[in-house]
């Protein structure tokens, strides 16, 4: 298994299928000569290659974990070295993208590309950060096309039972539009807060005083922002038409607060508590 990006969520699959001794070799590939050392010292990769093409040559299964914006360059490098039986997956976090663009440069490798989102992963950034359990009982979303060829559907669908997921299939766009709402959105309003926070006159006393609800909230606003500025141009216009939503309601909120209606704010407050219990209540 060729692996190219070996952060947080490349670094934590290499482990789950090392662990489940279901690879003979992992190979790591990136620009970063010393990450790559760190991450074969901590057991996570076999070997390393810098040169994407090197790191391909001969693999049965590649997985393409960089980010949204590097996507295409990716697959466009890629794509004169894929062996013909090998399996071509990603993490990506919008899929209409990236299925686009791999549609563009992958040529007659296509039908191998099998579209993959783990939704799982932490504030933390990097191969030290990855764990072998990342995925165990989490949800891995594929999102197949017509072109997609069944035997490398059922290949990454066995990559991602063997680091303990749930796989599931869901049509590439409501994937975006589902994802936009309970992952995406979270992220915007995480940044957000913290900036308007960081510009108030007091801000120092706000973080000093700032507990732990403070931390719960806005803890995803550590996570990589690179990452979540191409995830924001990727999958721009669903995020758009959930922020319009929670805009909406945000400002009737706002509202209700400048009128005093504390019957209005109780039903809402009420109502978000019920269904956040329910959902953590599922199992």
């Amino acid at each position: 298994m060729a692996i190219i990006g070996v952060g947080l969520i490349g670094g934590s699959l290499a482990r789950a299928i090392r662990q489940a001794q279901a690879c003979d070799e992992v190979i790591g590939c990136g620009r970063n000569v010393a990450h790559l050392e760190k991450a074969v010292s901590l057991g996570v990769i076999d070997r390393f290659e810098t040169d994407p093409a090197e790191a391909v040559r001969g693999a049965d299964m590649i997985v393409v974990a960089v980010p949204l914006g590097a996507m295409a360059d990716m697959f466009n490098r890629l794509a004169s070295h894929i062996s013909a039986d090998a399996t071509i997956t990603d993490v990506g976090s919008a899929k209409a993208c990236v299925i686009s663009d791999a549609r563009k440069h992958l040529g007659s490798c296509f039908s191998a590309f099998v579209p993959g989102h783990p939704i799982a992963g932490t504030e933390k950034n990097g191969v030290e950060a990855s764990f072998a359990e990342l995925y165990k009982d989490h949800c891995v979303i594929l999102t197949p096309v017509k072109e997609t060829d069944q035997t490398a559907l059922q290949n990454v669908r066995a990559l991602w039972t063997y680091a303990g997921a749930e796989v599931v299939e869901m049509d590439p766009l409501h994937h975006d539009e589902v994802l936009a709402a309970t992952s995406h959105l979270p992220h915007m309003l995480a940044y957000t807060l913290v900036g308007t926070l960081a510009r108030l006159d007091e801000s120092r006393e706000v973080f000093r005083y700032a507990a732990g609800g403070f931390r719960d909230f806005t803890r995803i606003a550590s996570s990589d922002p690179v990452m979540w500025r191409d995830i924001c141009l990727a999958n721009g216009q669903a995020i758009l038409e959930v922020l319009k939503k929670y805009t909406n309601d945000l400002e009737g909120l706002s509202r209700a607060i400048e009128r005093h209606d504390g019957e209005y704010i109780l039903k809402i407050f009420a109502q978000a508590k019920q269904r956040r219990d329910q959902f953590l209540n599922k199992d």
